[in-house]
């Protein structure tokens, strides 16, 4: 875990959520603006370009928190950061996606949030993420409901079924397909 980049990124949001008292916007323009920055900087790819992502959204949801906002509202903001940063660079995958979410819900655990509401956040996060950046809406909802469950069950077996009840069904008018196994 890079400390560096997720106390940057925590540090932006909480002056940027103090400056405007604003989350979902705070997190997509800082998730993305320092994702781009980094992979620009690093050449990040694959293994590398996984742990930045998580280092990043790990720094969002902290900031959030630390400033009492919306951590759902963090989530959400997140992942279309996460898809926009990486469409920036050309390395915007579905399995952004899903790492994604299993940082989030893990992240949100951590600073005692509603898993249920940040993991349906999050899968409505990727869904307009996914229309923005041009991947498949279903693909990307399908993905970052398996990582949210997958980032629950690091968690306790009673996340896990917080999270599955919370990411079951149709979300901003996608039916969210749930993809096994959740290992």
């Amino acid at each position: 875990m890079n400390k560096g980049i997720m106390e940057s990124v925590k540090d932006k949001m909480v002056g940027s959520i103090k400056g405007t008292g604003e989350v979902l916007n705070a997190a997509v323009d800082t998730v993305s603006g320092t994702l781009v920055t980094t992979i620009k900087g690093t050449g990040a790819v694959g293994t590398a370009l996984t742990s930045t992502v998580s280092d990043v959204l790990r720094g969002a949801i902290m900031g959030t928190a630390q400033v009492g906002g919306d951590v759902g509202a963090a989530a959400k903001g997140g992942v279309v950061g996460v898809l926009k940063g990486t469409k920036e660079v050309g390395a915007e995958t579905i399995d952004t996606v899903s790492v994604s979410a299993r940082t989030l819900v893990k992240s949100a655990a951590e600073v005692g949030g509603d898993l249920g509401t940040v993991a349906r956040n999050t899968v409505e996060g990727a869904i307009s993420g996914a229309k923005q950046v041009g991947l498949n809406v279903e693909e990307a909802a399908s993905a970052a409901a398996t990582g949210a469950i997958k980032g629950a069950g690091e968690i306790s077996q009673q996340a896990v079924q917080q999270v599955r009840n919370a990411v079951t069904g149709v979300i901003a008018g996608v039916k969210v397909v749930l993809k096994e196994p959740f290992k």
